[in-house]
């Protein structure tokens, strides 16, 4: 038997099923499949993919449906996820250009990739240990409190009011040079690092202006060393129950999975490193870690260096559209975040 028209088989198999849910025969692959073979030659090449565990009978029906080695055989030759159309793209970049802060950001995405793919969507969160300094404002809120407002690159904004020890509404010089100062110590650090770069900021500043100087800076280490909880972000689990015969025992589970953030957070992390060239990974059936999600695919990828999304599913999923999804919304998404 040929390599290359079994690999046609199969692709027909798991294009026929993904779309009507229907375990597939010969004769409904020779209507809707130019093969160019005998169907006695079809019916040959699916019982040799049967054999080895591509494909399977769910009851004494004819017809055929892909396993999860069937699908990943199917994943790993495509020969090219096939890209999103200019009108596609532009679509996506516009939806996602409106967004008016990183909240919002996450949200357009999650219900972007889940309205475009049909899938549960995941976003995580940028995170702050990975993330660097882009901008520190100060802020004179009446008497001797100050805002600290901490920008990094991500988008994301963190703000401190603290008690400086003197009332600076009336020394606007000071605010200034102090966040010159700042700001040229640690603009493009790494958050983990502000501390060590903060710490001689008082012995750069008047005398008089060192207790400032020295709340300030710690307040912003603070805020900068703070190990904020991970996050994830969800939309479309509806979609699930819209496919429920694909977890005829197990949607539940499914389900109950999808809310553990835990769960999702190591999930997009270790798939993080099995991504290809361009990081997208696919994780199918039996390969997902956790039992609950062993009857679903996973298709995540990262978004610059920032964290982690993607999409989850069942196993008879559009895997080229689903893959292309992914990539493109991760590359708008990194190109906003890091704009």
């Amino acid at each position: 038997m040929s390599e290359g028209r079994r690999l046609e088989v199969l692709r027909a198999i798991v294009q026929d099923y993904v779309r009507s849910s229907e375990p597939v025969g010969s004769k409904a692959l020779l209507e809707r499949h130019q093969l160019g073979v005998s169907a006695a030659t079809v019916r040959n090449d699916m019982a040799a993919l049967e054999e080895e565990g591509l494909i399977s009978a769910p009851h004494t029906s004819a017809g055929r449906i892909p396993t999860d080695a069937g699908y990943r055989l199917f994943v790993d030759r495509l020969s090219e996820v096939k890209p999103m159309s200019r009108a596609e793209r532009a679509a996506i970049a516009r939806f996602l250009d409106g967004a008016v802060d990183l909240d919002d950001v996450v949200a357009r995405t999650t219900r972007l990739l889940s309205s475009l793919t049909h899938q549960v969507a995941v976003m995580q969160y940028p995170s702050l240990s990975r993330s660097t300094v882009r901008h520190v404002e100060l802020v004179p809120i009446g008497g001797p409190r100050l805002m600290i407002v901490l920008i990094v690159n991500t988008g994301r904004v963190e703000q401190r009011v603290v008690e400086v020890g003197r009332d600076v509404t009336d020394h606007p010089e000071l605010v200034a040079h102090l966040r010159t100062l700042i700001n040229e110590l640690a603009a493009g650090e790494a958050l983990p690092a502000v501390a060590a770069r903060l710490a001689g900021v008082a012995d750069r500043v008047a005398p008089e202006d060192r207790v400032v100087a020295t709340t300030v800076a710690r307040a912003l280490a603070a805020a900068a060393e703070e190990q904020t909880e991970e996050r994830v972000v969800l939309a479309g689990t509806a979609n699930l129950a819209r496919v429920g015969s694909d977890f005829p025992t197990s949607l539940s589970q499914v389900l109950e999975a999808l809310e553990e953030h835990v769960v999702l957070l190591k999930l997009l992390g270790g798939m993080a490193s099995l991504g290809d060239g361009d990081g997208l990974a696919v994780s199918i059936g039996a390969e997902n870690p956790y039992e609950p999600l062993r009857t679903t695919s996973v298709i995540a990828t990262t978004y610059g260096s920032a964290g982690g999304l993607g999409v989850v599913g069942p196993t008879r999923m559009d895997y080229p559209q689903a893959m292309a999804t992914v990539r493109a919304v991760a590359h708008y998404v990194a190109e906003i975040l890091d704009g």
